[in-house]
């Protein structure tokens, strides 16, 4: 064959090849913008895919640190010029190209933002400031009957659907800092809780154990100094201050010293069964979740029953859970009592039984609370399942 016939080939398939290749490729573009669907499709995921970028900066309200990591997303969320975050005192963060009037030197432009958030948060609206430079658009943040703040946006010109935009920006703004307030009322109720079981156990428990120690200091010195470590060591933990979580393992612990105490105050009266499952030892509960309903069980259970009787603590694996219960042969309570206690209308009885539910369900769900069975002069029996798993369950470091 001629050498110039072959060239000739051998480029007709070096086109044909290249052609193909780039079908194959102009396929798969076109294929991949179908995937993502219609034009609106993909706004509705940019737009989604913003937000989700932009929320986790107000997780710990409206701060300047947060509203500032979170300014450019929401800039390129609204499309304007520039954009401002406030709180109702003061521009928080700003970000974009303004007019030259408004940004005159540095420290002016902040003063000159809050200016046009002022009216806002007086009058609890969205508002639009035009001149002939700028348009101004200016939206509360409100969360329930509260204006904590602004978003500013600033624009050439705004037409209705940045006006709408900074608005809808703004509400969205208002329901992550409504979050991130519940969550801290959450957890100072959790510590409120924490502080109430520990002033249950303060004035009651420990006259009794220092007067059940004196009593043996001459009789008998030797479990004297061994109570008061015991003691020492109940109390450390007891009354720490940091973590909302415990290993099942440290609870039981501190339950074994708080019984010994009490045995010092009553003798042969209180007795303790125990059936404890080894592979429960390591799990995460919450803190001060088990000793309440032991002291519980003593205090309104078997102190009350001149024979005394016996505190039974259980704790199995089942499958995703650990069953844990504490059971006596006490007087029991009264179903209607208890139905208060657990209803939180009632006061000072049985207070630990009410918080330690609170708790569980606060943290696990409402399918997470005790389950308490009882009847007056048949004893009680509590019982709770806790899941082996949470992501917010970590023991504080010792």
């Amino acid at each position: 064959m001629p050498e110039s016939a072959f060239q000739t080939i051998l480029l007709l398939s070096v086109v044909t090849i290249a052609v193909a290749l780039v079908s194959l490729v102009g396929y798969h573009v076109v294929k991949s913008q179908r995937d993502l669907g219609t034009d609106a499709d993909r706004a509705t995921f940019e737009t989604l895919h913003l937000v989700s970028l932009a929320a986790p900066h107000f997780r710990s309200g409206l701060t300047s640190e947060g509203a500032g990591r979170a300014i450019k997303h929401l800039k390129i969320l609204l499309g304007a010029d520039g954009v401002a975050v406030t709180d109702a005192a003061q521009v928080l963060t700003f970000e974009g190209n303004f007019p030259s009037d408004l940004r005159a030197d540095t420290n002016s432009l902040p003063n000159a933002l809050f200016g046009i958030a002022r009216n806002t948060l007086e009058g609890g609206r969205t508002r639009v400031a035009r001149n002939d430079h700028y348009d101004a658009v200016c939206a509360p943040i409100q969360v329930q009957d509260r204006l904590v703040g602004t978003i500013v946006a600033i624009a050439h010109r705004a037409d209705p659907g940045l006006v709408r935009a900074v608005t809808e920006t703004a509400a969205w703004v208002a329901s992550q800092v409504a979050v991130a307030e519940l969550n801290e009322s959450r957890a100072k109720l959790t510590e409120a809780e924490l502080k109430a079981l520990r002033a249950q156990i303060s004035p009651h428990f420990i006259y009794n154990s220092l007067n059940a120690i004196a009593s043996f200091i001459t009789t008998d010195p030797d479990r004297a100094r061994d109570l008061v470590v015991e003691f020492a060591d109940f109390t450390r933990y007891s009354f720490r201050r940091h973590g909302d979580f415990t290993t099942f393992k440290e609870e039981l612990e501190s339950i074994h010293r708080y019984l010994l105490l009490e045995q010092a105050r009553f003798g042969d009266r209180i007795k303790v069964k125990l059936s404890i499952a080894p592979e429960v030892l390591p799990i995460v509960i919450p803190f001060l979740s088990i000793q309440p309903l032991v002291e519980n069980a003593v205090r309104h259970g078997l102190e009350k029953k001149p024979e005394g009787g016996v505190v039974t603590i259980t704790a199995h694996d089942v499958g995703e859970f650990a069953e844990i219960s504490i059971e006596d042969d006490g007087v029991g309570i009264d179903p209607a009592v208890l139905r208060a206690t657990l209803a939180g209308t009632t006061e000072g009885v049985h207070v630990g039984l009410r918080n330690v539910d609170v708790r569980l369900r606060q943290i696990y769900g409402p399918k997470h609370g005790l389950v308490v069975e009882t009847a007056p002069g048949h004893g009680t029996l509590i019982n709770m399942r806790i899941p082996k798993f949470h992501p917010e369950a970590t023991p504080a470091l010792p």
